[in-house]
């Protein structure tokens, strides 16, 4: 007899959480996160938010500047060891701007899950590196 696994696949956790973040369920985005989680944005000189009331402030702050805004993974990586590189294309239409103003940019995410929740995030502009340093980190996790 099988044993089936009671912790949630992290790749189904980060389509949930993409879903409720283009839903704007602030709620439900947050319940994927540790209590204790790190949103980690140094690298693109916009800080690192521990915790739940860091990251939804941050969240909220960086929704607040769109009128419109709207996220596509473009690929998913369960690399192993509870390590995930997502790579996402973000459109956002500025609040105030034209209505034929908008930002795409796609970016690099390595997600690390524990006990089936998001326990860290780091985005970067390079998304070649950002899988890279995934991979190391699943490798190290093993």
């Amino acid at each position: 007899m099988s044993e089936e696994s009671t912790t949630p696949d992290p790749l189904e956790i980060l389509r949930r959480y993409q879903e409720a973040v283009r839903a704007g369920d602030r709620d439900t985005e947050m319940s994927m996160w540790a209590p204790d989680a790190v949103w980690d944005m140094s690298n693109l000189g916009l800080g690192t938010f521990k915790g739940w009331p860091a990251i939804r402030s941050f969240k909220e702050e960086w929704g607040s500047r769109y009128a419109r805004y709207d996220l596509q993974p473009e690929e998913f990586l369960d690399l192993g060891g509870g390590v995930v590189f997502l790579k996402l294309r973000e459109t956002g239409y500025p609040v105030g701007g034209a209505p034929d103003v908008r930002i795409e940019e796609s970016w690099g995410y390595v997600y690390v899950f524990e006990g089936g929740m998001i326990v860290r995030m780091v985005c970067s502009r390079d998304i070649d590196e950002a899988r890279a340093a995934a991979e190391r980190l699943a490798e190290e996790r093993g």
